[in-house]
Formats: structure tokens, sequence, C-alpha cells
């Protein structure tokens, strides 16, 4: 039995995305008896819940399309102290003497963050020094300076605000860490900025109605998984017949009356082939293969055997 698809699971508090990856691993092994591989396409801390797409079988090659994709969040932080991992799960390292803070004067605030700006990563993160994790080296008492990247908040929202905590909704793109949010967010407020409670709402166009819990996952199995070929829907589309696809599934280039350029999805028909990318030519737009789906090269290698085609 081949199982490709994508779970969207909503990521319990306290998980690792790679135990919510293991648990779905287990639960597919009971289900079916098979288990595929399995990656996640965009890492959740454990004090974060919800939206963690699992990509299962040939989707694991396509994670790149969830972890490009704009999130949203919804944050709660305390602004009264600060911890050396900008979390709750932290140690404090300093506290803020309560102080009024006005709606209007928040806001502000929060306008000057939306937009493309620079952020330096927390400490303790994933992101790579010399090969190491930030965070290994953090726990281990090392120095650790990451340097700024780029990042785009496109929208900050206050949902409610209480006293020294308050809740915000962010959209922002890859890469963007919520904890450097809070933690920059306290900094020009002269306050602290700790995370006390984080939910991912969202990955592109996929929303909370499209999660499942693992509870849910056991009960109901494959009928959760959304096929590849949704998951590759925000990507345009690309038709081919099938002369042109079994070139294509092969690795070759195709010269195509194409107006659009860019990263497609390919069918041939209601076949996925897998995606490409679309460059101008001398005369015509040129399909370049980026990524073949080996299930796709078997389906119509196998039509052509039935047929008597030559291949």
């Amino acid at each position: 039995m081949t199982v490709s698809g994508v779970i969207f699971l909503d990521k319990p508090y306290g998980w690792s995305s790679r135990r919510a990856v293991n648990e779905v691993m287990r639960c597919m092994a009971e289900i079916s008896g098979v288990r595929p591989k399995a990656g996640h396409a965009g890492t959740l801390d454990p004090l974060a819940t919800g939206m963690l797409p699992i990509l299962l079988g040939e989707a694991t090659r396509f994670a790149d399309h969830g972890l490009n994709a704009k999130k949203s969040y919804l944050v709660e932080i305390d602004l009264s102290y600060q911890t050396d991992t900008l979390d709750k799960e932290g140690v404090v390292v300093a506290r803020f003497p309560e102080r009024p803070l006005a709606h209007a004067q928040l806001r502000r605030v929060l306008q000057d963050f939306v937009g493309t700006r620079m952020q330096v990563p927390p400490a303790y993160s994933a992101v790579r020094i010399a090969g190491k994790r930030a965070h290994a080296l953090a726990r281990a008492g090392a120095e650790v300076a990451l340097p700024a990247r780029q990042i785009t908040i496109h929208q900050l929202k206050l949902e409610w605000l209480d006293g020294m905590c308050l809740a915000l909704y962010v959209a922002c793109s890859k890469g963007t860490y919520i904890r450097a949010l809070a933690r920059d967010l306290g900094e020009r407020l002269g306050l602290g900025g700790c995370v006390t409670a984080l939910r991912r709402l969202g990955s592109g166009s996929w929303g909370e109605e499209h999660m499942v819990t693992i509870e849910q996952f056991r009960q109901r199995g494959l009928a959760c998984m959304v096929p590849l070929s949704d998951w590759l829907r925000d990507l345009p589309v690309c038709r081919l017949n099938r002369t042109m696809a079994c070139r294509f599934v092969q690795g070759q280039r195709l010269q195509l009356a194409e107006r659009q350029r860019g990263e497609v999805a390919v069918f041939t028909g209601t076949l996925l082939l897998g995606t490409g990318e679309l460059r101008q030519g001398m005369r015509h737009a040129v399909l370049h293969p980026r990524k073949v789906l080996p299930s796709a090269r078997v389906a119509l290698t196998s039509k052509q055997r039935d047929q008597g085609e030559p291949q």
C-alpha cells in the first residue's frame, strides 16, 4: 500500500515537532500496516500548539512548499518579565514593575513592526552555527551571537490587553520568530517580553478548519489525509498531453506555448507528475522538471506497456 499526502496536525502543547511526526507514523502503522517516510513543514516549539503540516510518502519531497508559506499565529505575551529562552519555559533573567499601558499607545508601537525588517533570532533556536544548533550551544553555556535576517510582518493586531499581559494576532513570512517579536516589542516599550502561549492558526491557504487532532486521526485514519495535489494548490497548473508527460517524467525539458513563468504544478489529466519551472526560451517557454514523482513515472510507463506503445 502506497501512502502519500499531508496531515494538518493540531499539535498539542508539550510535543516537539519530531514527536508529532513519530506519533503520526505510529498511527499510520496501526491504521494501514505501513510506516511511510514522514517529515514536517515548519517547526513548532513544544510550547506552541496548532498547525503542523506532516507530509507522508512522496509528499515529503515538497516540504519546502509549506516552509516558504506565510504563517499566522495567536500569541500571548507577558511584559512583566523576561527569560533566557524568551518564553515561560526558561529561567527568569529580569523583572519589570507594573505600569499602565494604553491601547492607543500600544497600537501605534505595533504598527511600527508591520512591514519588512531585520530580526535577530533567539539564542535558543534551531539556527545552525558551524553545524551546531544554537539552542544546544546556548544550553552548554556558550555565547550565542546570531546575525539578523530579513522577515516580513504582514499584519499585527492587538486582540486584548490586561495589565501587563496581551494577545496579538500575527501574520508573517517564513523565518519569523514570534519569541523574538515579543522580545523586540518589550524592548521598544522598556519592558520584558515573554511568550506565555503560542498557537499557529494557519500556513499558506490552510487554516484551523483543516486541522485534525491526533485522536481524530486515530479514529478517521486516511480520511484525514489531504492529497499531494491539494497541498500544491497554490501553484499555477501546467497540463501536458500524455506524450509530453512521458518526456517530462524522464527529466526532459519541454518547449511549450505558455505565457506564465515560474514554478508550476504539472499534470496530465488528473495525474500529478510533479513540479517544474517555466522559463523564457528563445521563442517559447521552456518547462524544466524540478521534482518528478516516481509514482507518476511508474503509472505512465505501465500504461505504455499495457497499450503496447514504445517506451
